[in-house]
């Protein structure tokens, strides 16, 4: 499993490292908004971000039981520390993380994120990552994807779970 803010990398490394290992790739923003119909920025605009939340963690009880899977899980999926005992049933955990600036660059030109959406796009970057502190550390494995290149951070982790012997 994939966790870290927004804009790490877990989606585009995620599809790359299941084709690399042949396991089958779940985005949970994806998999939440084929369930309901609605796309996040939806489901938080109408129902709320609690709706969302619990959305998430029936998808992690769900996700708990299946093996074969590279999940990158949406950037809150670690703040209830259910969704994180339940993913780590049945896998590991690998930590993306990249500096605010970083960050901002690559989420600046995608307001879709409803927690993005209102207000300076650098200030909420930098306040949901004050809100997160430690909330990553979960994570067994831990990568910073603004020091990397795509392929040195799909290679570091195909490393970690060779090493691990989880492929």
């Amino acid at each position: 499993m994939l966790i870290g803010f927004m804009g790490t990398g877990k989606s585009t490394l995620g599809r790359q490292l299941a084709r690399r290992i042949g396991y089958d790739f779940i985005d949970t923003d994806l998999a939440i908004e084929e369930v309901t119909g609605k796309t996040v920025e939806k489901i938080f605009r109408k129902d709320g971000p609690i709706r969302f939340r619990s959305e998430e963690n029936l998808l992690a009880r769900k996700l708990s039981v299946r093996s074969g899977l590279v999940i990158a899980t949406g950037g809150g999926m670690v703040l209830n520390s259910e969704n994180v005992n339940l993913l780590k049933q049945n896998g590991v955990l690998i930590g993306l993380k990249a500096e605010a600036e970083i960050i901002f660059s690559r989420v600046r030109n995608k307001r879709r994120r409803p927690l993005l959406r209102r207000g300076n796009l650098r200030e909420n970057v930098e306040r949901l990552l004050r809100e997160r502190e430690g909330a990553y550390d979960a994570a067994d494995f831990t990568i910073d994807t603004g020091k990397l290149s795509f392929g040195e951070a799909l290679n570091e982790i195909h490393s970690y779970l060779k090493q691990e012997g989880c492929v």
